[in-house]
């Protein structure tokens, strides 16, 4: 796992190193390992990568393949896609929980255009 600081400590030049805006979140997320799906919610998500929340830690470079249902004018789009993880962190010592974030391999471009959509109508805040 890695000893990376939470996002609000990143250093800010740490976080202009990102090549993608991104939005805070939260909604159900389906990951899907080779032992099964499993139900996540969701922190943050650009076109790039998503980060959400897991009762397991991962490591890093697993392969996982994700679903959700991304609010969009008039309702919800699902998107999918495939992945690497690249972080894991507890959140903390009292919570059996873990933060992940996933680089996104695989993704149709007219899902990564609706995330680029959705991006844009939210504060830049995340």
């Amino acid at each position: 796992m890695s000893a990376t600081p939470p996002e609000s400590q990143t250093p800010p030049d740490m976080r202009e190193r990102r090549r993608h805006d991104r939005a805070r979140a939260e909604w159900p997320i389906t990951v899907r390992l080779d032992d099964g799906a499993h139900e996540a919610k969701v922190r943050d998500i650009s076109r790039a990568g998503v980060c959400f929340f897991l009762d397991r830690p991962l490591r890093e470079m697993t392969g996982l393949r994700i679903e959700l249902q991304l609010p969009v004018e008039g309702g919800v789009r699902r998107v999918t896609g495939a992945g690497a993880v690249v972080r894991c962190e507890k959140i903390s010592a009292a919570i059996d929980h873990y933060e992940i974030a996933v680089f996104l391999q695989e993704m149709a471009e007219p899902d990564r255009a609706a995330i680029d959509a959705y991006v844009a109508t939210r504060p830049d805040d995340a």
